[in-house]
């Protein structure tokens, strides 16, 4: 499963979800179903596990202390913005 990406994990998983609640299967298909479903639902908390220890090193101040901080939409268009502002504070230094 590890050539899998986690996109198309995904995909396979909600459709693994959608013939299930669509019923209509044999007790041996819905197991083996499940059985599937399960190992793919691992897989991509592993893939989510690995992306948020990346994004929690990016994070990082610059005393190399995480930022432990909720993540959502709101956070993340204010973490670049403030990180655009640093940046833009940067080239407007003189270099010495």
């Amino acid at each position: 499963m590890t050539s899998l990406s986690f996109e198309k994990a995904l995909i396979s998983l909600e459709q693994i979800v959608e013939k299930l609640e669509k019923g209509g299967l044999s007790l041996s298909e819905s197991l083996s179903l499940f059985e599937k479903g399960v190992k793919l639902a691992r897989f991509l908390r592993e893939e989510l596990s690995k992306a948020e220890k990346k994004v929690e090193i990016l994070l990082k101040d610059e005393k190399g202390e995480i930022r432990a901080e909720p993540f959502g939409i709101d956070q993340a268009e204010g973490f670049f913005a403030e990180e655009e502002e640093r940046e833009e504070d940067k080239e407007e230094e003189p270099p010495f």
